[in-house]
């Protein structure tokens, strides 16, 4: 069946759900697992005559910060129920698309991820990563809501 399980992560609580199903169904397939975070580009936001600034030092410094934490959690549960796992930071890419990316260079044959499960204008503005990777892959996606 499915011998290289890619689990996507952004670190939130819904993650989370997604990390045990894809961890416990590698376990019972004894299949290796490949955990990614991807962190979208730096930008800057301009508005009017406002500009908000983050510095591209100092917003590397935290995505990356937070990707180790993520993929930290990933990594540990795998550990405890002795799943093989490597973990990926994926940086400056759009997440659907650098889940793609991960999968395909990996040679994963499913993708496990979250859904949040946002409607109306929520989805409107903040798009869905799992539809963009259902619609643009030729894989199986388990999607854990």
């Amino acid at each position: 069946m499915y011998k290289n399980i890619l689990i996507a992560t952004d670190g939130s609580e819904f993650a989370r759900r997604a990390i045990d199903q894809g961890l416990e169904l590698a376990k019972a397939l004894n299949a290796h697992v490949t955990a990614v975070k991807v962190t979208e580009p730096w930008v800057e936001v301009l508005s009017g005559e406002a500009v908000l600034v983050h510095p591209e030092e100092e917003y590397q410094a935290e995505m990356t910060t937070r990707a180790a934490h993520a993929l930290g959690v990933v990594a540990e549960r795998a550990a405890t129920l002795g799943v093989h796992c490597d973990t990926i930071h994926v940086r400056d890419q759009n997440p659907a698309e650098g889940i793609l990316a991960a999968a395909k260079d990996r040679g994963c044959d499913l993708i496990v991820m979250a859904s949040h499960g946002r409607r109306g204008l929520q989805r409107l503005m903040f798009g869905s990563q799992t539809h963009r990777v259902l619609t643009n892959t030729t894989l199986p996606v388990l999607v854990c809501r």
